[in-house]
């Protein structure tokens, strides 16, 4: 299978032949062959938000309630009985938009998904990928921490600046000023929500590795696996440290997950990779945000529409 040159010069010989769409053609041929090759649906979920970096693209890009429109869009055709493969490509998003998004899928296939990461799928595309029966990674594949984000402010941050506070004021009552002003950015509710969040985001991971990811074992086995990798995703302190931490899957393993390396099947792994390889010239050489796309040829494409960005005062 072509390399990253190879599939550009693919795309511009194509595109020689008057092709309207070359980029497209291109994809297409190679999700089929991709679909072909495994013998299962195939749909593509993929952000550009590495090309488009930055807080005016960050709603577009990221997991949102629009996405389900597009899911939708993509479920036309497929024959469920073969099964799911999504592969992702996401810096994460919004919880309840992929809550929604895992419940309409596992619906349709009946939980017969499994989840490739030819790159990085960070954050909330971690909780998708663990919520499939295993993960297909290789060298250079990255997931990533659970913790949740409240306004792009870690909630287990907040968590531990609280009690930050509770411990020094104890210790010295002058230190209240320099608190109050700390804590003082913090809205009334945050407290409660960010614990609510770090919550939800454990149950719906841990819900799902149970009766998904170890669905053919021991409920007691089930649940001790799916609490050990809940507990080592949805942390932020100890091993984690930051929200952007990069879980390769050799570590992921370690954690517990069904990790199938990609480097195990050569044919599927150079299919997987030109696929990956074809999303990423997509969004360096057009206005594409986000695609959404089965192997059958039918897709959501999301152009970069910038939101305004505030003015200074």
């Amino acid at each position: 299978m072509p390399h990253w040159g190879q599939v550009l010069q693919e795309i511009q010989a194509v595109h020689a032949t008057k092709d309207p769409a070359p980029m497209d053609t291109v994809r297409r041929k190679y999700l089929a062959l991709l679909a072909q090759k495994r013998g299962r649906n195939v749909i593509a979920y993929y952000s550009g938000w590495l090309q488009n970096p930055g807080p005016r693209y960050a709603y577009q890009a990221s997991i949102n309630d629009a996405d389900m429109n597009a899911f939708m869009a993509v479920m036309q055709g497929l024959d469920r009985k073969k099964g799911l493969d999504i592969l992702l490509h996401t810096p994460g998003g919004g919880m309840s938009a992929t809550e929604s998004l895992i419940n309409y899928l596992h619906k349709m296939f009946d939980g017969n998904i499994e989840a490739f990461v030819p790159q990085i799928a960070m954050s909330a595309g971690t909780m998708i990928a663990c919520c499939c029966k295993k993960i297909h990674m290789g060298k250079q594949s990255s997931i990533g921490p659970i913790d949740p984000q409240i306004n792009g402010v870690p909630a287990y941050g907040v968590i531990k600046e609280f009690k930050d506070a509770l411990v020094r004021i104890k210790k010295d009552s002058a230190a209240i000023p320099l608190w109050q002003v700390i804590i003082g950015k913090y809205h009334p509710t945050l407290l409660g929500e960010c614990r609510n969040a770090i919550n939800l985001a454990r149950e719906i991971v841990r819900k799902r590795l149970e009766e998904v990811m170890f669905f053919d074992e021991p409920r007691s086995a089930a649940a001790r696996k799916a609490k050990k990798i809940v507990n080592c995703l949805n942390e932020h302190n100890k091993s984690n440290k930051v929200h952007d931490r990069h879980i390769d899957m050799t570590k992921a393993a370690g954690f517990g997950l069904k990790i199938e390396p990609l480097e195990q099947d050569n044919e599927l792994q150079d299919l997987v990779l030109t696929v990956h390889h074809c999303y990423i010239h997509a969004f360096s050489s057009s206005i594409a945000l986000k695609i959404t796309e089965n192997h059958r040829g039918t897709a959501l494409i999301n152009s970069a529409s910038p939101l305004p960005l505030p003015r200074n005062a």
